[in-house]
């Protein structure tokens, strides 16, 4: 019989990874289907940081993987990011995507799931850069927060450190591809799936964790997904 506690998730996200766009239904289904049984956060990585933060122009893999991404996948892409790749002027910036996740997650009431979707949205829809301060106001006004408080949060320097820590805990657990759906358990952190998988397959796995007690190793990277810097 399967465990009726609650089960912790990371999902291992990154604001600016066209497979964790990609990945986003897939996940919303498997929340879902589970939600009696999950409870999933979102940490951010730092794809896009450092010396990678970058003009888009500066990524040309970018225009061929959204193909591949929406022929595997079925994710559909906006006229605004394809008007952002073709200007190239936009600075993938994953450190300001990640404390504007930070500034969404600490309001009471959100919806983390609802938080990342609305920031791909604004990137991956409607071409937005998401160093824009402009983006989590809004996106705090559709989702029903205080968007005074999202914005002074983007702004702090204490969303910076946020950003940081969250770079942190994905290097600590070895996470070395994006999108990654990962079980937190007693002996660390086990993969259930990531891009590739299906809202079924990833059920399947969660199902077969919280029916054995055999200890699970620590997960692998997945092909063809974004990568760190």
């Amino acid at each position: 019989m399967a465990s009726t506690e609650t089960a912790s998730l990371t999902y291992a996200f990154d604001a600016y990874c066209a497979w964790c766009f990609g990945f986003g239904p897939t996940l919303r289904a498997f929340a879902e289907d589970n939600a009696h049984r999950t409870r999933i956060a979102v940490v951010s990585a730092g794809l896009y940081a450092g010396a990678r933060a970058l003009p888009i122009a500066a990524h040309p893999h970018l225009s061929a993987e959204r193909g591949t991404i929406t022929r595997l996948t079925g994710a559909t892409f906006g006229t605004g990011y394809d008007r952002a790749l073709s200007r190239g002027t936009t600075v993938l910036d994953s450190a300001a995507a990640a404390t504007g996740l930070a500034a969404l997650r600490d309001q009471p009431g959100i919806s983390e799931l609802d938080a990342t979707e609305a920031m791909q949205r604004a990137w991956f829809v409607d071409g937005r850069s998401l160093s824009d301060a402009e983006v989590y106001r809004e996106t705090a006004v559709a989702l029903g927060l205080d968007a005074d408080a999202v914005t002074a949060a983007f702004d702090s320097p204490a969303g910076r450190v946020k950003a940081r820590a969250d770079f942190r805990t994905l290097r600590r657990l070895r996470v070395l591809s994006y999108p990654t759906l990962l079980l937190d358990t007693a002996h660390g952190a086990d993969q259930l799936g990531g891009a590739g998988s299906t809202a079924a397959s990833l059920t399947a796995a969660l199902d077969q964790r919280l029916t054995t007690n055999i200890p699970q190793a620590l997960f692998h990277a997945l092909p063809s997904q974004g990568e760190p810097s």
